[in-house]
């Protein structure tokens, strides 16, 4: 059939399918929806060792051999005491600091919730992240995410609507350190919040607080959670929801109490607290798998990376009260429940729809002959803007890269706004510190590098893979006379 009868009746397809009422008869389905490709840069990056972690093992044995990885290390990041404090979580359950470059443990968040702790089943199941309250020097307190199931599904109850047929929970856990300038914990827990997924993917990804938001700022001290649609998106219009926090960025107050469970507190300058049938914890919604986020200290803008269903890879710039679209639309397209293998354009009145669109984006590529409901290896992680001091040349530059491939990309933050048209993407070099050129799949040596981006206090760039369990710092930055 030649391809324009194809896309005809692929059209009309979706119009007898599909009954939304974002559908329209304009739209058109997409082959290669984003053809432009990362473009080469002469900016080189030097990426020099930082620190090796020792192996852990997933619980229960996993039956995806994606999880089994050296160290499902998952982010570097610095307490804001002003120790200068390194901390890194792993998702197989512990929590370090570097001590001398050398890993020290200083929890056992699995071992703590065993046997309902799980890090064998899905991607991102296990202790997800931590965040450390912005007066952890004063109040000893930090929170972390972590997933459960087994006896835990039936003996413990989430507290907002859970999915049906719930396979795990995603717990946010408060920790009250004893002393917080011990280099091992001592101390007490409460649970925070419990939320229920259908699925072992897309639970709760990120927690964090803006750290460049002041004591007297309405942000301070407010912790957003990143919660995925638990898989359900494709299926259900879970992510469109209000009702619900699945799809969903979120942000409470942890040390407040007026959310419905008493243990938290629902800030009220939040966009729907006081919109019927909502819930007030939901900052911005719309959203597959908001993996992670950052802000850019110059403007406080808040980017999140959003791993994609079909095709697209993306960067947001999130306000609150935003709609991504998901699974209305997949970036800036439209997305068809009926049709696995295309993506679709804009119908003309897209606009009274009111959804926010990337500003950076890619697409998967895949090789030819790839069957397109399959996953074709493409996963965005999400970055930072460069603030820092030591490398001038990254100034102003949004560093991201791919979990996957482990190809590392940057975008000029100033292009990255909404309404603006997307960002340029480019791909910058890499050496190591010997200055031998390298990709991060030779430095990851695997060809699933599962790679992660961090930043420290002074604004410095980590890059993680758990392919081997190593971090490596951004020492270098310079330009070469050819891309």
């Amino acid at each position: 059939m030649p391809k324009s009868l194809r896309y005809l009746f692929a059209a009309l397809l979706t119009t007898a399918l599909w009954a939304s009422p974002a559908a329209a008869l304009d739209s058109t389905p997409l082959d290669d929806p984003i053809p432009e490709n990362p473009t080469a840069s002469n900016l080189t990056l030097t990426l020099t060792e930082y620190a090796t972690f020792p192996k852990t093992e997933p619980v229960p044995t996993p039956t995806d051999a994606r999880l089994m990885r050296w160290a499902r290390i998952n982010n570097i990041g610095e307490i804001p005491d002003g120790s200068h404090r390194q901390f890194v979580n792993d998702l197989n359950g512990k929590l370090y600091l570097l001590k001398s470059g050398q890993p020290q443990e200083y929890l056992d968040v699995g071992a703590t919730f065993a046997p309902d702790f799980l890090s064998g089943r899905g991607l991102g199941s296990g202790f997800g992240y931590v965040a450390f309250h912005p007066d952890f020097a004063r109040n000893g307190k930090f929170y972390t995410v972590h997933t459960e199931w087994g006896a835990a599904l039936t003996t413990k109850t989430p507290d907002l609507t859970p999915q049906p047929d719930t396979k795990f929970h995603g717990v946010l856990t408060e920790w009250t350190a004893t002393n917080p300038k011990a280099d091992t914990f001592s101390g007490t827990r409460r649970e925070v919040l419990r939320l229920g997924f259908t699925g072992q993917v897309h639970g709760i990804q990120q927690i964090d607080f803006n750290p460049f938001a002041r004591r007297r700022d309405a942000d301070y001290g407010q912790l957003y959670i990143a919660a995925g649609d638990g898989g359900r998106g494709v299926s259900s219009d879970d992510p469109q929801n209000l009702a619900i926090p699945q799809g969903k960025l979120l942000r409470i107050d942890p040390l407040g109490t007026n959310a419905a469970n008493g243990k938290y507190g629902i800030p009220a300058n939040n966009p729907f607290v006081t919109k019927a049938g909502a819930i007030g914890e939901i900052y911005a919604y719309g959203m597959r798998d908001p993996h992670r986020f950052s802000w850019d200290p110059q403007g406080n803008r808040l980017y999140l990376g959003h791993i994609g269903e079909h095709a697209i890879e993306a960067i947001y710039e999130v306000k609150a009260g935003n709609n991504l679209g998901w699974s209305e639309r997949e970036g800036s397209f439209v997305f068809n429940k009926a049709d696995r293998c295309h993506l679709y354009t804009l119908p003309d009145n897209d606009a009274t729809f009111g959804y926010t669109y990337p500003v950076a984006a890619y697409d998967h590529d895949p090789p030819p002959g790839h069957s397109c409901t399959a996953d074709s290896g493409h996963a965005v992680a999400g970055g930072f803007v460069y603030r820092g001091s030591r490398l001038p040349l990254l100034n102003g530059k949004y560093l991201f890269g791919d979990i996957v491939d482990g190809r590392v990309f940057f975008t000029i933050a100033g292009q990255m706004k909404q309404g603006a048209p997307r960002a340029t993407i480019y791909q910058p070099k890499l050496v190591n510190a010997s200055g031998t050129a390298v990709t991060m799949r030779d430095l990851a040596g695997d060809t699933r590098v599962d790679l992660r981006l961090s930043r420290d206090a002074a604004g410095e760039l980590y890059l993680l893979s758990k392919a081997n369990g190593k971090i490596w710092k951004v020492t270098g930055a310079c330009l070469t006379a050819t891309p």
